[in-house]
């Protein structure tokens, strides 16, 4: 990408001069997973020094964070480049996924408090206003959110950690294809269902698990349904 140009689309973003690798990283990554920065866009460590007003050592090492996230790719002697999102990425995240989360809700369930609860609900009501204003970015952000809450409350840092970069993937996922649009208020509707069995100490908790485990397969389903009518 020229310079003129990768300058063009950074410019709005949110930073400082003089920031820290980690923030640089942070800071692409949201670039990255809302597209303002795409597939095959190459990462000039010229311009983005001059961006951020940082050396070349930190910004390395935001290349390496973004490279171990999975969201660039370091070619050498030929520079970092936003990876490309393939088919193949879609198709071996969703089901992982959804096994993975189908067990977090079964392990939150027991520890949930009156304030994780609180917290869910207050997520949910922000995701019933982004499906009144049709606002799919607002939805799929309270989305991961409220799906964030219960996985923390599981206590299991393995698997916080490893639903942590595959949900930030799949939220990706969705970005990219802008055209891609999962029905919203069905998604809604199993979210209120979610919530019901979470916070009702009686519920089967098997049942929790195969709710947000089928909730992320049919999810799958639709975007490869899509996925079928288009080029990719």
């Amino acid at each position: 990408m020229a310079s003129e140009e990768l300058t063009g689309k950074i410019k709005d973003l949110d930073f400082r001069p003089h920031v820290l690798g980690q923030q640089v990283s942070h800071i692409l990554a949201e670039a990255i997973l809302e597209g303002v920065l795409k597939g095959g866009d190459q990462l000039t460590e010229v311009e983005l020094q001059k961006q951020f007003g940082i050396s070349r050592s930190p910004l390395r090492e935001a290349f390496r964070d973004l490279e171990k996230k999975g969201l660039v790719v370091i070619i050498p002697r030929r520079g970092t480049f936003v990876k490309r999102i393939t088919r193949k990425d879609i198709e071996e995240n969703f089901p992982v996924r959804s096994v993975l989360e189908g067990l977090a809700a079964k392990e939150a369930h027991p520890k949930m408090t009156s304030q994780i609860l609180e917290e869910l609900a207050q997520v949910l009501n922000k995701m019933e206003t982004a499906v009144e204003k049709n606002d799919t970015k607002a939805y799929w952000k309270n989305h991961l959110e409220f799906h964030d809450i219960f996985i923390k409350a599981t206590g299991n840092e393995v698997l916080i950690s490893i639903l942590k970069t595959l949900r930030m993937h799949s939220l990706w996922y969705r970005f990219s294809y802008q055209y891609y649009q999962e029905d919203l208020h069905r998604s809604l509707a199993v979210h209120q269902k979610i919530f019901g069995l979470l916070r009702n100490k009686d519920a089967d908790i098997d049942e929790i698990g195969n709710l947000v485990q089928e909730h992320i397969q049919t999810a799958y389903q639709s975007f490869i349904d899509y996925l079928n009518e288009q080029t990719i």
